[in-house]
């Protein structure tokens, strides 16, 4: 990878409005230390996040002749232990930013590595295939919380983010639900576990219906174990997720979510 290579204004612009996203992105306080650390002047420190970070790039860039302190900044932002006490706010921001850094053949890795890939035009490409997933998935007639992750940024390489974003959906509901701040297995236990459990998706009224709760418990460990729990630490090229794959897993999602929200909270004596 070439340090002195320049980026283009449009370039510029995408990794920009990448880091300074108003909801995924990086914050003010942020900004400014990762301009500090990369020796980039914070010239306008005053304004909107993504104008700012453009604003500060684009000078840099043309006062040195060379995008070598930019790619700095990168690496800085996305180093993964930055977010060690926020992990949730990673997988979006660099989705956002391998988006727009496609089209200069960089991608970040999971590590935060930053590596040239192939020169792409991939927001087009990124766009259909939510399009079309979201459609094939609205056929289905799926839940509207998983309808929701079908966008173009999660789906701009493979269906990888958005099998992530959605499996973590579920976790987010049942701490919606029941008030706790658990995950993964634990949440699962304390949420569905237990007699009575706090959030019961029948009457409780016998044997067999105790069994379809205990079965449903054991489906959302099984969903985070399998999906959720592997594509979180395994390495992204080993998870080439199809359309196909993607589609069914974004459907068991969907029926989840749909029992979760007619699930009660019985009554604990």
């Amino acid at each position: 990878m070439s340090d002195e290579l320049t980026f283009s204004s449009s370039q510029l612009e995408a990794i920009a409005r990448a880091l300074g996203h108003t909801d995924d992105g990086l914050t003010g306080g942020e900004i400014g230390h990762l301009l500090t650390t990369a020796r980039i002047d914070d010239t306008d420190p005053g304004i909107t996040k993504w104008t700012r970070l453009f604003n500060a790039f684009a000078n840099c860039q043309n006062r040195l002749g060379h995008r070598r302190n930019i790619l700095a900044f990168i690496r800085f932002a996305m180093k993964p232990d930055r977010y060690a006490h926020s992990p949730q706010r990673f997988e979006p921001m660099r989705a956002n930013l391998n988006r727009g850094l496609a089209f200069a053949g960089l991608q970040v890795q999971e590590d935060g590595e930053l590596v040239e890939s192939a020169r792409a035009s991939t927001l087009p490409d990124a766009i259909r295939r939510a399009n079309e997933l979201r459609a094939d998935l609205a056929a289905r007639g799926v839940h509207a919380d998983v309808l929701a992750f079908c966008r173009s940024e999660l789906v701009a390489d493979n269906y990888f983010h958005t099998v992530l974003e959605a499996t973590k959906s579920v976790a987010a509901k049942l701490r919606e639900r029941t008030g706790l701040t658990d995950d993964g297995a634990a949440l699962v236990d304390r949420a569905l576990g237990g007699n009575p459990p706090m959030l019961a998706i029948n009457s409780l009224a016998d044997e067999s219906q105790l069994s379809e709760q205990r079965g449903f418990a054991n489906l959302v460990k099984g969903m985070f174990g399998m999906f959720r729990n592997t594509t979180a630490h395994a390495p992204k090229l080993l998870w080439n997720m199809s359309k196909n794959d993607a589609e069914d897993l974004l459907t068991l999602a969907s029926l989840i979510h749909r029992r979760l929200d007619a699930a009660v909270m019985p009554a604990r004596i």
